[in-house]
């Protein structure tokens, strides 16, 4: 009789083709949907993180365009640059995303910061020189366009969290969570209202 088809030979060849069998329908239940969306999710907070970060990063030379004009407005900068300060202090990484607390605190100084933006815009009314100026309405422009970018990275993650918690606590997903992911938990979302998530307004 041939090697090949020998019992132990048939016998390899069966398990080989149950695991096949086996990973197959493990991967086609929704073994992997789990883990999926959970990088989904963390994908999307990288992109909320990197777009609040690029907002940081235009406010000094908007501060210092402003100071330009408006030195007397030293409380109103000051709370700018102090906001600033704050928020880019507070980094979530994504093994912290389970952390309600941790979560807020970060939205809490970027709303914080929002509102300081705000204040800094609407002061600038008061300078029509400062308005006309070049450097001053490119800033602007910047920063409306990563307001959008802000206000449209925070809805995706917050849409893949949602996906994500919806997995974990939904059939079959609660079971591959009770069996194969007991670490699995989930994770936060913002939970500041409409009206803290509005970009400041930079329109003139």
């Amino acid at each position: 009789m041939s090697p090949s088809l020998s019992r132990p030979g048939i016998t390899r060849l069966g398990s080989m083709l149950a695991a096949v069998l086996v990973l197959f329908t493990v991967s086609s239940c929704g073994y992997n949907t789990i883990p999926t969306l959970e990088e989904q999710a963390k994908a999307k907070w990288a992109d909320v993180q990197n777009n609040y970060q690029r907002r940081a990063d235009l406010i000094p030379n908007l501060v210092a365009t402003v100071q330009g004009y408006a030195k007397q407005e030293k409380d109103v900068l000051t709370s700018v640059v102090e906001a600033r300060a704050k928020a880019t202090q507070i980094k979530i990484d994504a093994s912290q995303l389970t952390d309600p607390e941790k979560l807020k605190q970060f939205q809490d100084a970027q709303n914080q910061l929002t509102g300081a933006l705000g204040r800094l815009l609407a002061v600038s009314e008061n300078y029509p020189d400062l308005k006309s100026n070049q450097n001053f309405l490119a800033l602007q422009s910047q920063l409306e366009g990563t307001e959008n970018r802000i206000a449209v990275a925070r809805r995706d993650y917050i849409e893949a969290v949602r996906a994500y918690n919806t997995e974990l606590r939904t059939f079959p997903g609660v079971l591959w969570a009770a069996i194969f992911f007991r670490d699995a938990k989930p994770m936060a979302e913002f939970t500041a209202g409409a009206d803290a998530q509005k970009p400041p307004a930079v329109k003139f």
